[in-house]
């Protein structure tokens, strides 16, 4: 009677390198689906809220405004103040990422696009680490990639805060006794842009003179985008 040889099973080792392979591939899946959704669906609030919450004990002051019933004049204003080549970068801004880094001090805020603003307010943390820095990049790229540049300036004005505890330009119209941001006028727009880099120590209700330079300076740059058509490649 012959015997019948069965192959045994090829059992092949799997490497630690393997194995990092897996997981690196799992979390950019994992970090794509966390990011898709919001191209079609309001945040509910964002990771910057839910860390004001645990840091004060108080509910952030948070309106959602659909882009339709956005005033044309706050949305060029925030381009002109953070990132006038939002249209037409990818993310990132290189020119301005160099003078960043040329600047001794380090301490240029130019360098950060709206898109890296969405990426940071709504899945991360504030910080400067290397670390922070390199997971808000992959998620600039994620943003660019799966959002219209519609919806990503939609987030940040509704997601950016213009005041202690105040986010979006809902929240920031009433914040200046304004019923709608439609509302609001061209100065009022202006002001809420310049108080962006610190709005925790710059004022738009009661708008120092350092506020009100910026605030002209705004005026003037988004004159010299053509303003608001600037936003009609979106």
């Amino acid at each position: 009677m012959n015997t019948i040889m069965l192959d045994e099973p090829d059992y092949r080792e799997i490497t630690p390198w393997q194995i990092l392979f897996g997981l690196f591939i799992a979390l950019l899946l994992s970090s794509a689906l966390i990011v898709i959704p919001w191209q079609w669906v309001t945040p509910p609030s964002s990771a910057f809220m839910l860390l004001e919450k645990a840091r004060t004990g108080r509910e952030p002051n948070y309106q959602w405004v659909d882009w339709e019933n956005i005033n044309p004049y706050m949305a060029i204003a925030v381009v002109a103040a953070e990132d006038q080549k939002f249209p037409n970068h990818f993310g990132f801004d290189v020119d301005a990422i160099q003078d960043a880094l040329d600047d001794p001090r380090g301490l240029r805020r130019g360098a950060s696009t709206i898109t890296q603003q969405v990426a940071k307010n709504l899945f991360l943390w504030n910080g400067r680490s290397f670390v922070r820095k390199a997971i808000e990049a992959w998620f600039t790229v994620l943003i660019e990639t799966f959002w219209s540049k519609r919806r990503i300036l939609e987030v940040y004005l509704n997601i950016a805060e213009f005041g202690p505890g105040v986010y979006g330009i809902g929240a920031a119209s009433q914040m200046l006794g304004r019923d709608s941001n439609i509302n609001l006028s061209e100065y009022d727009c202006t002001v809420l842009a310049a108080v962006l880099p610190n709005p925790k120590d710059m004022s738009a209700v009661e708008p120092s003179t350092y506020v009100n330079k910026r605030a002209n300076d705004i005026h003037k740059q988004i004159q010299h985008l053509g303003g608001t058509s600037y936003l009609k490649q979106l």
